[in-house]
């Protein structure tokens, strides 16, 4: 059994937006981001299916076809290579699941960190 705490030695970097590792189960990784207003991951997209949930904030969820507005407790499903781009309303933070396949570096990269 692993447990996370999302709040727990929370950090934000007027810099840039802050990707932390939380847990790694049989199937997903657990992923922390934290963003200060006006912060943005600019578009990309991955070879697998994610789920994004807001935990705390507004984020604008940008897709192809149209922007989605997502408030704490909203949570989003996307399926493969579906280009996407997130951008803080205001201070947020971000639970981001990913598949076990895929990897931090990439979303690291997507920040050029």
């Amino acid at each position: 059994m692993q447990t996370a705490e999302f709040f727990e030695n929370l950090e934000f970097d007027d810099r840039h937006v802050v990707v932390t590792p939380m847990l790694e189960s049989g199937f997903t990784k657990e992923i922390r981001i934290a963003f200060k207003a006006g912060q943005l991951m600019k578009a990309h997209k991955t070879a697998y299916p994610i789920t994004v949930m807001v935990l705390r904030g507004e984020i604008d969820f940008g897709l192809p076809e149209k922007s989605v507005t997502l408030k704490s407790g909203d949570l989003i499903a996307l399926e493969p290579n579906v280009i996407h781009s997130l951008e803080a309303k205001e201070e947020s933070v971000v639970r981001l699941s990913l598949s076990k396949q895929d990897t931090i570096k990439r979303v690291n990269a997507v920040l050029n960190l």
